[in-house]
């Protein structure tokens, strides 16, 4: 164990940096590829497609990591002072500190966004990604279509604007968190990625247009890219046929880069 890590509970590791919030991760040892599950906006480590994750590579000996971003679960630091940028750092610091050899990145929602940054940034270590409800470049459509103009003057004049959800917490988005996205948009220009790409998209989701994964897999270099449309399907897909269908997914990848 490097001597930055400490232990929190008897699970939850702590994943220490100068300067920075901590990160809280949960590490299974085993054989790479190593599958690394990264989590939405305002999620945490601890929802059903991590922990399905995590019991599929368990049992199959394989190398799995999940972790919270700076602000959210278990981590250090306040939610408000996130952004895309600054999460994806958080993920590039996790990988980068607990893992080594190839990896297969795994991303819900806002996770899939920072999945693709990883990834672009660390090309040569991955075998190969899954999107769940991907939502690269969402807060250009959030700041022009979801919000109201009320809410895009509260935003401008106080910095943030809290957005009711239909989910456990109101949504906190800030101007910085819109600001910082326009650095890191993807979908206006190809993704310059080569690895097998899959991509899971329920066509009831109301959160993110089920097209945003058809546009993935227009941009993208890579030539192995599969999309899967789940009809009926909402924004989490968290059901057990979707959790089956999830595994399955990263099982046939995993065998692929073996």
């Amino acid at each position: 164990m490097p001597s930055n890590m400490s232990l929190s509970d008897s699970n939850c590791k702590i994943l220490a940096r100068a300067g920075a919030a901590s990160i809280a991760y949960y590490l299974t040892p085993g054989h790479t590829p190593t599958v690394v599950f990264m989590t939405g906006f305002m999620s945490d480590m601890s929802g059903g497609k991590a922990l399905a994750l995590e019991t599929m590579c368990r049992d199959r000996g394989q190398a799995f990591l999940r972790f919270d971003y700076s602000g959210h679960g278990l981590s250090e630091g306040e939610f408000a002072d996130g952004t895309i940028g600054s999460w994806a750092e958080d993920a590039l610091f996790a990988i980068d500190s607990l893992t080594q050899g190839p990896l297969i990145l795994v991303g819900s929602s806002m996770g899939g966004w920072i999945m693709l940054l990883t990834a672009l940034a660390r090309a040569d270590r991955i075998a190969g990604l899954v999107g769940i409800a991907p939502a690269p470049d969402f807060t250009d459509r959030l700041y022009h279509d979801e919000l109201t103009e009320a809410q895009r003057a509260e935003m401008d004049r106080t910095g943030k604007v809290v957005v009711p959800s239909a989910y456990e917490d109101d949504y906190v988005f800030t101007r910085a968190l819109i600001e910082d996205g326009r650095d890191h948009f993807l979908l206006d220009g190809e993704i310059a990625l080569d690895c097998p790409i899959r991509l899971i998209h329920g066509q009831q989701d109301d959160a993110v247009p089920w097209q945003t994964s058809l546009k993935i897999a227009e941009m993208a270099r890579s030539r192995d890219v599969e999309v899967t449309l789940v009809k009926g399907g909402d924004h989490r897909l968290s059901e057990l046929a979707d959790l089956e269908r999830l595994t399955a997914i990263v099982r046939k990848l995993l065998d692929q880069a073996s």
